[in-house]
């Protein structure tokens, strides 16, 4: 996926979950932040961030002419680039079901939709592999604990109820998988945040005895594009 109109600025402070103050060009702005989560860890004073501008956005009655799209995190290399848009997981999600590139399955998918009804569910995405029929729940993830990705950073309940979801698909003879998208290089594998909400790694074990697929590829990530790149370990215990 790509963003027009993006700038590098340098990350000031978040006053809110759904603001933040950058300089660009030695001006202050603010911008919408694309993410609830909590970040802090990615956000601290003084980063590289990546915004982007929105030409239309008087005429679309946003409150800012920016958003914030991905934040630069120091490695032992140099820094690389964490996409930290919550929307950005499903639009990579579709677009690497459709390209067909680097699948845990063959031939690629064909029918690939997205927001699918199923029963009183809605699951982000569905696609047929073959004859065969699969639903997929999609998690972005940005946080990194020592090159090991880690789902949720706070508390979910409707992370639970997705699992559940899958889980109940999976015992009526759907094939189902959960999908997270790390938004970042530089990951080894992936476990759920225990620490955070131990009912969500307990629903995610469940899952998967259920017969849901665990999925977990980190990202080739740039200022202004992510692309889902490979499957990293998942560690579930």
């Amino acid at each position: 996926m790509f963003y027009s109109h993006t700038k590098t600025a340098i990350f000031l402070s978040r006053p809110n979950r759904f603001l933040a103050h950058v300089l660009l060009n030695d001006t202050e702005v603010i911008c919408h932040v694309k993410n609830t989560g909590r970040l802090k860890e990615l956000l601290l004073p003084g980063t590289a961030v990546s915004i982007q501008h929105h030409p239309d956005a008087v005429s679309k009655g946003r409150k800012t002419d920016y958003s914030l799209i991905a934040v630069s995190k120091p490695v032992s290399t140099g820094s690389v680039w964490v996409n930290i848009d919550s929307q950005a997981p499903n639009q990579a999600a579709w677009e690497w079901l459709t390209s067909g590139e680097g699948l845990p399955f063959r031939p690629r998918p064909q029918n690939v939709k997205r927001e699918v009804r199923y029963g009183q569910s809605r699951f982000d995405l569905s696609f047929m592999d073959g004859r065969t029929p699969w639903l997929m729940e999609v998690k972005g993830v940005t946080l990194d604990a020592n090159g090991t990705a880690m789902f949720p950073d706070a508390p979910t309940e409707r992370g639970i109820k997705h699992l559940d979801e899958l889980a109940g698909a999976s015992k009526a003879g759907c094939q189902t998988a959960i999908l997270f998208v790390i938004q970042m290089k530089g990951i080894r594998s992936f476990s759920p945040n225990r620490s955070a909400h131990p009912g969500f790694a307990d629903a995610l074990l469940r899952a998967a005895n259920s017969g849901v697929h665990i999925w977990a590829y980190d990202c080739l990530v740039t200022e202004n594009t992510m692309k889902i790149d490979r499957p990293v370990s998942v560690i579930l215990s």
